[in-house]
């Protein structure tokens, strides 16, 4: 006679308790209008008594071509952060990372931008954040500076903006941030929060090489004839823009060139379900449309989804893109998958004609560089000189 298999089994596993991702699927339209809910009633409450108060202009990057200038800014209520050094206590470092992520957003501010004799105006919205737009301010290649200013209130302020010519640059660099320029550990959470939290962008570290290839990638070259003007390069992160402050100093502290910085907005993305490749994919997808005669070089690293979100690129715009860097933060076997899948990415982009290149160091990448003719060969040897007094453990550099 035939065993009849029992029920038991198959009981247990419908009554299972859900998986916590399941549990959160569910709960998140929950969440979203609690959350939705309670952030209003507070901004009903606050945000009349926060406009009448001491207010600040935080303006980012302004970005764009001779024809089309954006500048991203955000209202807040002022705070007074000491300068970085090298010696701050970690507790210090602590107290002002603290402080900028919970920054004190306006809401409901009239901001007026001056360009170049253009004057446009723009509101704060509920996180604070405002956008300004000029169209046709008949400004060249180069950096520039827009005044602003909150209306109805005394003092100015100064920002910078980038503008583009794709007939004057070779081609264009876009980099991610975490592990890629600066030293996060994005792979540990409790060495991230260690390290993101508890240092400055002085005792923060970039990786070997870093300055000296992003330098030389920005300099004219001899991929395209007329090349008068420096190669813009543009930085896409998933951090929030609370830190942005704290990113350009960084930057500017190591010699890194600078350029637009593309943030997120914690607030208005932590529960929309449209993380980290949906931010960076529709950021780059929007540089490539501003410039659309303009090739790029993709930089990023294996840590996070770099490679699959460069790869998607790739695949849309395949004679746009001249080369994928992605610096390889592997550290134990479990990432042989890892090498694997960035391997059948990089056998994918070659038969569209799109190098990707998984390594470890500044030079490798550099000498790719150079094979292209995006580089000089007086910049390989300054990378490698760099490389060489670098300071670092063996096998730990940038790509």
């Amino acid at each position: 006679m035939k065993d009849t298999p029992p029920t038991a089994t198959a009981n247990s596993t419908t009554q299972a308790a859900p998986r916590p991702r399941a549990l959160l699927r569910a709960l998140q339209p929950f969440l979203e209008r609690l959350i939705t809910r309670i952030d209003a009633r507070f901004s009903a409450f606050i945000q009349p008594r926060r406009r009448r108060a001491n207010c600040i202009v935080t303006p980012y990057i302004g970005w764009g071509n001779p024809d089309q200038l954006q500048l991203t800014g955000r209202v807040l209520l002022p705070r007074t952060l000491p300068p970085p050094r090298m010696g701050a206590p970690r507790w210090r470092n602590l107290i002002d990372m603290l402080r900028r992520l919970f920054a004190r957003d306006v809401a409901g501010m009239q901001v007026k931008g001056t360009l170049n004799g253009q004057v446009h105006y723009a509101i704060s919205d509920a996180d604070g954040f405002f956008q300004l737009q000029w169209q046709h301010t008949g400004l060249g290649a180069g950096w520039h500076q827009a005044t602003l200013e909150l209306e109805g209130r005394a003092g100015q302020i100064l920002s910078p903006i980038r503008v583009v010519d794709p007939q004057q640059s070779s081609f264009g660099i876009i980099s991610d941030l975490d592990d890629t320029v600066i030293k996060t550990d994005v792979r540990s959470l409790t060495q991230m929060f260690s390290t993101v939290l508890l240092g400055n962008a002085h005792t923060r570290l970039p990786f070997p090489g870093v300055s000296a290839l992003y330098r030389a990638l920005l300099r004219p070259s001899h991929y395209k004839t007329i090349t008068p003007n420096d190669n813009p390069i543009f930085y896409v992160s998933s951090s929030p823009w609370n830190i942005f402050d704290f990113l350009r100093s960084f930057l500017q502290y190591r010699n890194i060139p600078l350029g637009p910085l593309f943030l997120r907005n914690w607030g208005d993305s932590l529960f929309s379900g449209k993380g980290h490749s949906h931010h960076k994919l529709t950021i780059i997808q929007d540089i490539l449309a501003r410039f659309p005669e303009l090739r790029f070089v993709l930089i990023g690293d294996s840590g996070e989804q770099d490679p699959e979100i460069y790869a998607e690129v790739a695949r849309l715009y395949p004679h746009r893109i001249i080369a994928i860097y992605i610096r390889d933060v592997s550290q134990t076997a479990r990432d042989f998958g890892i090498h694997r899948s960035i391997e059948r990415l990089s056998q994918e982009l070659a038969r569209l004609g799109v190098p990707m290149l998984l390594t470890r160091d500044s030079l490798a990448a550099a000498s790719h560089a150079f094979a292209m003719g995006l580089i000089s060969a007086a910049d390989l040897r300054n990378i490698t000189a760099s490389l060489e007094k670098a300071e670092h453990p063996a096998g730990l550099s940038f790509v």
